[in-house]
């Protein structure tokens, strides 16, 4: 071991020295988090006040909301500080919240939308049998076992990655905290926890990938089999965003993830993390539910009913 004082604190890195820059960086996060917000809290609210969309559906849709401004809150917030202020120090033990916060809501986060698609098969694929295979009890045992298996991932990863000794340099070279970053710091042996890392990566997201794939090719060859040219292209309209989120998601993820943790550019690996932890949040409620007639009727049902109350 290198004759260094242990490190205690870090420091988060920014896209960029250049002031402006630094503003116009800090003004685009801030942009994106309270779209995010807005958006995902208004489908929090229609979905829960209009009795009409207390569907399976929408249960997954309102839980997604949920997790996506949880998610989005973990790490946009500390960036926005560290562009606009000088200090970039992150103490130990928020680094490590922010470490499993955002594998919990990421596991979380995936896992929902593999059972969104698992609700889409049935709804599609075996429509007569639908009220009985996604009963509610399924629904919510569903939901918990995405946030117990969320907390276990995160929980796992956190106290494997914090196990190792920090004595090289305090600069981690993410606009938050991640693991990848964090081993790059380590002097001890990361082997181990990299082997981890790409077997777990491989299990779960890889897994439900795959599942989210089978899924939708079922569901793609009962919507060919449709009579009408409109049934096609509103299955098609639903389906086709959920695979390209999915897809991003992960992609972006498995850039970061899923490799030696000695390659890649700084600049490349900040990028691909904001394609993994601040653009799915963003664009679920517009592909999922804001492109949705029953959710846009529900929404002008709801600022009717405020411009309403508002006139009285």
């Amino acid at each position: 071991m290198p004759n260094s004082t242990t490190v205690t604190e870090f420091l988060l890195t920014r896209f960029s020295d250049v002031w402006e820059f630094r503003v116009l960086h800090a003004i685009l996060f801030l942009l994106m988090y309270l779209a995010t917000l807005m958006g995902n809290f208004l489908i929090v609210t229609v979905t829960t006040f209009n009795q009409s969309l207390h569907t399976p559906m929408y249960f997954f849709l309102r839980n997604l909301s949920v997790v996506d401004m949880c998610y989005i809150s973990v790490t946009v917030p500390k960036a926005c500080v560290i562009f606009l202020l000088d200090n970039r120090v992150i103490s130990m033990a928020e680094c490590a919240g922010q470490i499993f916060l955002v594998f919990l809501f990421a596991c979380t986060e995936l896992l929902l939308l593999t059972f969104m698609a698992r609700d889409r098969y049935v709804a599609i694929c075996q429509p007569l049998h639908y009220p009985v295979i996604m009963n509610p009890r399924v629904c919510v045992q569903m939901t918990l076992a995405s946030i117990l298996s969320g907390v276990v991932y995160s929980g796992f990863h956190t106290g494997n990655t914090f196990r190792l000794p920090f004595c090289q340099s305090k600069v981690v070279h993410q606009f938050f905290c991640d693991v990848p970053s964090l081993m790059k710091l380590s002097c001890s042996d990361t082997l181990s926890n990299e082997i981890l890392i790409l077997i777990s990566a491989l299990l779960i997201g890889g897994g439900c990938f795959a599942f989210i794939i089978m899924s939708y090719t079922r569901i793609f060859s009962t919507v060919l089999k449709f009579p009408t040219r409109g049934e096609r292209r509103k299955a098609f309209s639903t389906c086709v965003p959920h695979i390209l989120v999915v897809t991003v998601f992960l992609s972006s993820g498995a850039a970061v993830y899923v490799k030696p943790t000695s390659s890649s550019p700084t600049i490349q690996d900040m990028i691909n993390a904001v394609f993994y932890s601040i653009v799915p949040p963003f664009l679920n409620p517009i592909i999922y539910s804001l492109r949705n007639k029953q959710i846009k009727e529900a929404v002008k049902r709801v600022m009717k009913r405020m411009l309403y109350l508002g006139k009285q």
